[in-house]
């Protein structure tokens, strides 16, 4: 599998489920909203997060980890088989799927290491 380690470092952050989407989300390069009945979930990078801004719920310092390419949707095993090496190594993700690819967002303080062991399994970087 190729990847790519996205520079920007990303926020994940909740809201309530009826919370409007904000605008400033809308003007990120990358990003992620999700509505459920339980809550409204925004990835994006952190400097679109607003300064003024006091947010109960979010987590901030993640690195992104993008799948390279167009995953045709006949595949199976791509996220199981990058999520489970990263578990085996006790590192946790925050995983992201879209109409072409999976994104794994990784702390950044395990970034590093995440890569040396998706290395290890036989994949393989493209911006090092």
């Amino acid at each position: 599998m190729q990847l790519k380690i996205l520079d920007s470092t990303f926020s994940v952050m909740k809201l309530p489920p009826t919370e409007t989407i904000p605008l400033w989300a809308l003007n990120c390069d990358v990003f992620s909203i999700t509505r459920t009945d339980e809550e409204l979930s925004i990835v994006c990078p952190s400097e679109c997060l607003p300064t003024n801004g006091v947010f109960k719920d979010v987590e901030n310092d993640w690195k992104c980890i993008k799948v390279e390419g167009v995953l045709d949707f006949s595949l199976t095993g791509i996220l199981s088989s990058l999520a489970n090496t990263l578990a085996e190594n006790k590192i946790s993700i925050f995983a992201i799927s879209t109409f072409n690819t999976d994104y794994l967002l990784v702390k950044s303080h395990s970034i590093e290491r995440a890569r040396v062991v998706l290395e290890n399994e036989g994949h393989s970087f493209s911006n090092i």
